[in-house]
């Protein structure tokens, strides 16, 4: 998909889907202060642009249920592209890992992992170890609150990549 420049408009129509998710004509336009069709076509655009990937709702899942979360970090006992991508494939289709990021220093990997108890989460690491994906460690850490959880502040970090000439 071919790369637009942004201007402060496509930022706030940004910001406000990021912030409000999927929202009337009319609602996004007053949100970011611009006529209800030109505001239309600048979202548009944007989406096809490839710069929105998509809309989600987030559920208060502790509302409904006791759950368990555990940071796994893990280190691979081989460093090739071939063993990363095994693990990368496996991992996919795993439903108790809800986060994955590939890291850089002592581990290779950090995930969110969500299970109904820390019965079920020995149960998935016991899971993990059969598989036999090359794990080399892993330490555990288990959640007992989630202090922050929030998206990117999306216009802060544009001004601040303008003012420093990128």
């Amino acid at each position: 998909m071919k790369k637009i420049a942004l201007d402060g408009i496509d930022v706030r129509i940004l910001s406000a889907v990021q912030r409000h998710g999927q929202v009337s004509k009319a609602r996004l336009s007053e949100l970011v202060n611009l006529s209800p069709t030109p505001c239309w076509q600048r979202l548009t655009r944007l989406k096809n642009a490839g710069y929105i990937t998509g809309y989600r709702g987030e559920i208060a899942v502790d509302k409904m249920l006791d759950l368990s979360k555990v940071i796994v970090v893990v280190a691979l006992k081989a460093h090739s592209r071939a063993t990363f991508e095994r693990f990368e494939q496996c991992i996919q289709g795993i439903d108790e890992i809800v986060e994955c990021s590939a890291t850089g220093g002592g581990a290779d990997y950090v995930m969110k992992v969500v299970t109904n108890s820390l019965h079920d989460f020995q149960d998935f690491i016991d899971d993990m170890l059969d598989k036999d994906l090359g794990i080399e460690r892993y330490y555990i850490y288990v959640v007992t609150r989630e202090i922050k959880s929030a998206p990117v502040n999306l216009p802060k970090l544009l001004d601040r990549k303008r003012q420093s000439g990128y």
